[in-house]
């Protein structure tokens, strides 16, 4: 689905770092590593990016593009 904006537990902001997150784990980087360098120290915040598993494309697929007038 989409990235949480905030920490669930702590409230940290940490959607806008997803996408170097990934970036840099595609390269081959080691996530502790990465999560570190963004700055994400605490076990809560790590856990929103580990664990987040990134559906919205397989979900887009079966989105209504073309929905008649009238029919609900």
């Amino acid at each position: 689905m989409i990235v949480p904006v905030r920490c669930f537990t702590c409230g940290k902001v940490v959607a806008d770092k997803y996408e170097e997150f990934k970036r840099q784990i595609r390269q081959g980087e080691d996530p502790a590593v990465v999560l570190d360098g963004l700055g994400l120290s605490r076990y809560c915040c790590r856990r929103m990016l580990l664990s987040h598993i990134d559906v919205i494309d397989s979900f887009m697929a079966f989105a209504a593009t073309n929905v008649p007038e009238g029919n609900t």
